[in-house]
């Protein structure tokens, strides 16, 4: 049975930058419908109405979306944005070179949307500064101390604050997802990183320990259906 104690540091077949072709392409198309079908683009798009207060509405609020794949948070966003007639200016990063071609072919009907491969790792991010920064299946990609580090800089780069969407590590959520891409998956990648995303997530305790630790204090993590957390975070308050 997995250990489901402590965050695994198991590395997923996605973390590989240099992932590209038609494997991926399916992947992030199967990404996409699981994210969608198990109600997790709400999580962030409820996040997103709280932290809208902070901003005047007639006022661009700009936004990154961080891993954004081939886009499809972005286009949700920006419906979200016009629904409410709050200007935007959105921007979607990722480090794999081929995901972003794949957004930009995915949003061509949407060009003012800008996109970028960049490692948010790197250096250089630090010299973006946006309102809201957003992250959907994202963060359990990195360790305690990579994201100790990173939302230590983050606070200073954000004018209100960033929104955590990921997955709570729990033994039901493990199975089921399991059992869910064994069934209706033919991608791979899917069916070997869907399980062990589940076990490099968090516990809520976890999460408050790392923004913590990384100098944050208003901030609110809630549990949110399916095995997702809800964590809605102030940078300068």
């Amino acid at each position: 049975m997995p250990d489901f104690s402590t965050r695994s540091v198991a590395t997923e077949k996605m973390d590989d930058l240099r992932t590209a072709g038609p494997l991926m392409d399916r992947t992030l198309h199967e990404l996409e419908l699981i994210n969608r079908l198990l109600g997790g683009n709400a999580v962030t798009l409820t996040a997103l109405g709280k932290m809208r207060s902070k901003h005047p509405q007639h006022s661009a609020l700009k936004i990154a979306d961080l891993g954004c794949g081939r886009g499809d948070m972005l286009r949700l966003i920006l419906s979200w944005a016009k629904r409410r007639k709050q200007p935007v200016e959105l921007t979607g990063i990722d480090a794999n070179r081929y995901v972003v071609t794949a957004a930009r072919n995915n949003l061509k009907d949407l060009p003012e949307i800008k996109l970028l491969a960049q490692n948010v790792l790197a250096e250089d991010f630090g010299q973006h500064r946006f309102d809201i920064v957003i992250g959907t299946l994202f963060y359990h990609h990195f360790t305690d101390e990579e994201l100790v580090s990173f939302f230590s800089a983050l606070k200073n780069n954000t004018r209100i604050g960033f929104i955590i969407n990921d997955i709570h590590r729990h033994p039901a959520a493990y199975y089921a997802i399991g059992l869910l891409t064994s069934w209706f998956s033919k991608s791979s990648m899917v069916k070997f990183d869907a399980p062990l995303s589940v076990l490099r997530a968090f516990k809520k305790a976890e999460l408050d320990a790392i923004l913590r630790r990384s100098g944050l204090q208003t901030f609110t993590i809630r549990w949110r259906w399916a095995f997702r957390w809800q964590v809605v975070v102030y940078s300068n308050v």
